[in-house]
C-alpha cells in the first residue's frame, strides 16, 4: 500500500487503478493512482458502474480551458460502502451508494446552507478536474475501482433501483429533475424536452411521471417511437420549418439539452407568455440571444446546473417511487474512448456506463 510522509507522519493510502486522460489531445488510458484513506467522516466505496457524461469530453479534451491532468473523469458513480470513518452516521459496509458531480463545497455560504452546494459562492468541488479543498491535489473520478468522499456528499441508492442503471441518475437524472421541480412541471403544465439524448430521455421520464404534458423536441424523427414509449405525448422534428409555426407560443417551459450550437432565438419563440427556456445542455461557443425575443412575451431564459445534496436524494426516492432509471448500454472500460465517438455521433440509447470489473 502506498504512502505519503507528512509532517512526520505516515499517511495510509488507498491504491486504486482507472482510465485517465494525460492530455487533451491523448486518448483515456489505464492509470494507477492513490486514493486517500478515509477520515473520520470519510466513505469508502468500491465503484461498480460509473456513466459517461458529455461534460466528461469536455473536459477530457480541455474544451472548456482550465482541466487538469492527468484526468481521471466520471461523476456519475454508483457502487458498495467498503469502510467507513469513525465519526460516520449516514451509511455502513455494505450501503448501495452514489457520488454525483460534487464531493465537496464550503458549506458556510448561503448557498451551501440552504442545500444549494452546487452554486456555493467558493465553487463546489466538483467530482474530478477540481481541487481539493485543501489545494493538496486534484480530485479524481469514477472512471475508476474505488473513491473515497466525506458522507455528507454520497447518496444512497434505493434497492429496487439496479446500480448500473442508477449510476446516470447522479447527473443525467438530477439535471433534468432540478428544473422540471424548481419550474413546477405538472399537471396542466405544458412542457418541452428538447434533444434526447442522454439528459433529455431522463426529462421525458421525470416530466411524464409529475403529470406535465410532454412534448419532445428532436432534429429527426428517428427516435419518435422511443420518445412515446418513455411517456412523451408529442414528438416534432425541429429539421421542419414548420414546427416553428405550428407550435409558436406554446409551452410553459422548455427545458433544452442541447450542446450543439443552435438558434436559442427560434426556440423562445415557442414558448408562452410568461413562459421559460432553462438551458442544461453547455455548447463549446457562447450562443446569441436578441433581446426580442424575450421582451416579446415577457418570456424568461433560464440556466440550471445538478441539485444540491439533498434535492439529488430526493430525485432517487423519486425515481425509486416511479421505477425509473436510465436506458444503458453497458460498456467495458477498453470501450471508453469508442464511446466518447459515439457519444459525439448521438450514437447511443441513452447514456454509456462503464462496468468497472471489466477493469
Amino acid at each position: 500500500m502506498g504512502y505519503l510522509l507528512q509532517s512526520s507522519k505516515e499517511i495510509l493510502m488507498i491504491p486504486a487503478k482507472g482510465y485517465a486522460a494525460k492530455g487533451p489531445k491523448a486518448p483515456l488510458t489505464p492509470f494507477t493512482f492513490e486514493r486517500r484513506d478515509p477520515k473520520d467522516q470519510d466513505v469508502a466505496i468500491d465503484i461498480k458502474f460509473c456513466g459517461i457524461c458529455h461534460s466528461d469530453i469536455h473536459q477530457a479534451r480541455d474544451e472548456w480551458g482550465g482541466s487538469i491532468f492527468p484526468m481521471v473523469p466520471g461523476h456519475e458513480i454508483a457502487g458498495i460502502v467498503t469502510q467507513v470513518g469513525s465519526k460516520v452516521t449516514k451509511y455502513e459496509v455494505g450501503d448501495h451508494v452514489g457520488v454525483g458531480c460534487m464531493v465537496d463545497s464550503c458549506r458556510h455560504c448561503s448557498p451551501c446552507e440552504s442545500g444549494l452546494e452546487q452554486y456555493c459562492q467558493a465553487g463546489m468541488t466538483g467530482t474530478y478536474n477540481s481541487m481539493e479543498r485543501d489545494g493538496t491535489a486534484a480530485t479524481q473520478g469514477g472512471y475508476s475501482n474505488k473513491i473515497v468522499v466525506n458522507e455528507n456528499y454520497v447518496l444512497k441508492i434505493p434497492s429496487n433501483l439496479p446500480l448500473d442503471a442508477a449510476a446516470p441518475l447522479l447527473c443525467a437524472g438530477v439535471t433534468l429533475y432540478s428544473p422540471l421541480m424548481h419550474w413546477k412541471a405538472g399537471p396542466g403544465k405544458k412542457v418541452a424536452i428538447l434533444g434526447m439524448g442522454g439528459l433529455g430521455h431522463m426529462g421525458v421520464k421525470i416530466a411524464h411521471a409529475l403529470g406535465a404534458q410532454v412534448t419532445v423536441l428532436s432534429h429527426s424523427m428517428k427516435k419518435m417511437e422511443d420518445a412515446m414509449h418513455l411517456g412523451a405525448d408529442h414528438f416534432f422534428t425541429t429539421s421542419d420549418p414548420e414546427t416553428f409555426t405550428k407550435l409558436a407560443g406554446t409551452f410553459d417551459l422548455i427545458i433544452n439539452t442541447v450542446s450543439a450550437e443552435i438558434d436559442w432565438n427560434q426556440y423562445l419563440g415557442l414558448v408562452k407568455l410568461d413562459g421559460t427556456m432553462v438551458v442544461v445542455g453547455v455548447p463549446e461557443k457562447p450562443t446569441p440571444v436578441h433581446s426580442f425575443s424575450l421582451i416579446g412575451g415577457r418570456k424568461s431564459l433560464a440556466g440550471s446546473g445538478i441539485g444540491g445534496i439533498k434535492e439529488t436524494q430526493d430525485m432517487l426516492n423519486f425515481c425509486s417511487k416511479h421505477n425509473i432509471t436510465c436506458d444503458i448500454e453497458l460498456i467495458s472500460a477498453d470501450k471508453i474512448n469508442e464511446a466518447y465517438e459515439r457519444v459525439l455521433k448521438s450514437d447511443v440509447r441513452y447514456r454509456f456506463v462503464i462496468d468497472m470489473a471489466t477493469l
